[in-house]
C-alpha cells in the first residue's frame, strides 16, 4: 500500500507537499543498503536516516507527479518579437545512471509569436523537469521542446551548465569539469546572428 508524504517535516528540512510515494518501501530499502554495505541500521546515528532519505527522495523527484506544461498555459498576448531572456536559473537534479545529483544553473531565450509568459513560469518549468530522473541533455530538450508546444514561440534556446557528481567525487574525479549542453530551436537553429545574439547575451565575453 503507497503512503503519500504529506507536510513532511523535520527539525533540519522544510515542509513538503504531498507526493504519491511509497515512503515505507523506500525506508526498507534504505535500511537494506545500509546493511549491504556492512553498518547498522539501528544505530543511534542512523536510526532516523531511512525516513529522511525517504522524505529527501519526496521532494527531489516530485517532478515525477507534476506536469510543467501547466506554468505555460498562462500567457499574455503581446506584440514584442523581440528576444526574451532568463539566465541563471539556478537548478539541482539527479543523474538517473548513478542516483546522485547534478546541479547547475539554466538559461532560456525565446523569440515570442504573439504570446509571453510570466519569466517566474519560465523558472518553475527548469524546477519541475529537473525534480525527476534525469540526464542533461534530455532535460535541456525536454524544456526547449515545452516552450515550442505551448507557446507556439518563433524560436527558443536553451543552454544548460551542471556539475556532476558522478564525475567529481566517484570515477575519473574531476571536480572542477562541466557539462554544458545547448537546445537550439527555430530561429535559434537557422538564424545564425540570432544564436549568436543570444549566446552574447548569456556569456558576454566568456565565451
Amino acid at each position: 500500500m503507497s503512503s503519500s508524504a504529506s507536510n513532511c517535516t523535520s527539525e533540519d528540512e522544510k515542509p513538503c507537499e504531498a507526493t504519491p510515494v511509497d515512503l515505507p518501501r523506500i525506508e526498507r530499502a534504505v535500511r537494506e543498503i545500509l546493511t549491504a554495505v556492512g553498518e547498522d541500521p539501528d544505530r543511534e546515528g542512523l536510526r532516523e536516516t531511512p525516513a529522511r532519505v525517504a522524505r529527501m527522495y519526496a521532494e527531489l523527484f516530485s517532478g515525477l507527479h507534476t506536469d510543467p506544461k501547466i506554468h505555460l498555459q498562462k500567457f499574455f498576448t503581446e506584440k514584442y518579437d523581440e528576444m526574451v531572456l532568463v539566465k541563471d536559473i539556478a537548478f539541482n537534479s539527479m543523474c538517473e545512471h548513478h542516483m546522485l545529483p547534478f546541479i547547475g544553473k539554466a538559461h532560456i531565450g525565446y523569440v515570442p509569436n504573439g504570446k509571453v509568459v510570466g519569466l517566474s513560469k519560465l523558472a518553475r518549468v527548469v524546477e519541475e523537469v529537473s525534480h525527476r530522473p534525469q540526464v542533461q541533455e534530455r532535460m535541456t530538450e525536454q524544456i526547449a521542446d515545452l516552450l515550442i508546444q505551448e507557446l507556439e514561440v518563433k524560436g527558443v534556446a536553451v543552454v544548460i551548465e551542471a556539475s556532476h557528481s558522478c564525475m567529481s567525487i566517484r570515477g575519473i574525479r574531476k571536480p572542477e569539469s562541466m557539462c554544458v549542453t545547448s537546445a537550439m530551436k527555430g530561429l535559434f537553429r537557422t538564424n545564425l546572428s540570432s544564436r549568436s545574439e543570444v549566446m552574447t547575451l548569456i556569456y558576454g565575453d566568456r565565451r
